[in-house]
């Protein structure tokens, strides 16, 4: 009889009585006679501290006033009429004793060029703005500290473009914004130190 049974033959023989055995065993632990019973439920009692309980007034919403909102009409936007003026980056209160500023061509690398002022003197007479950052540190004096970017011209295309950061001592950035100004004007950004 061993030559009409291989040894794969043999194996899945044994599996197949195997598998019935625990079958059979396992149907016989979940039958109907096993009865589960849940734990019980605690309880937990909830005390109320707060005398005032009762004394707690309703919420009653206010009456919204009429929307006086008026719609500003569209106006003609001239780039060129906007380049020509000062551009205010506005007043950045900080705590640090030192500043970086760092700055680059916004737009197209166009030759833009500008002159750095720090408290109305100049610390970078010239200065040509590529694609990758570039700038300066400072040493921040007690309040106000004014920085002016002046457009010494516009490059291939109108306006004067930039972006620029400014990051404290800790390397954590405290201001991000850009110009766009015509040639002869001022991008003027203030620090305020503490």
């Amino acid at each position: 009889m061993n030559q009409y049974f291989s040894f794969k033959g043999q194996v899945f023989i044994l599996c197949l009585i195997f598998g019935m055995f625990s079958m059979a065993y396992s149907q016989e632990e979940f039958g109907g006679n096993l009865k589960i019973k849940a734990a019980p439920v605690k309880k937990k009692e909830v005390k109320v501290t707060d005398k005032n309980l009762n004394e707690i007034k309703p919420y009653k919403a206010k009456v919204i006033e009429k929307n006086n909102f008026v719609i500003p009409k569209k106006e003609d936007y001239n780039a060129e009429k906007l380049a020509k003026r000062n551009q205010d980056l506005g007043v950045v209160k900080v705590s640090s004793g030192t500043a970086k500023v760092r700055y680059r061509d916004a737009a197209y690398v166009d030759g833009d060029k500008v002159r750095v002022y720090l408290n109305y003197v100049i610390i970078k007479q010239e200065v040509l703005l590529n694609g990758e950052a570039q700038g300066f540190d400072i040493t921040l004096q007690k309040g106000v500290n004014r920085i002016d970017f002046e457009a010494i011209n516009e490059g291939f295309a109108a306006p004067n473009t930039a972006e620029f950061k400014i990051y404290d001592d800790k390397g954590a950035m405290i201001s991000s914004n850009q110009w766009n100004i015509a040639q002869g004007y001022k991008a003027t950004i203030i620090l305020e130190k503490d």
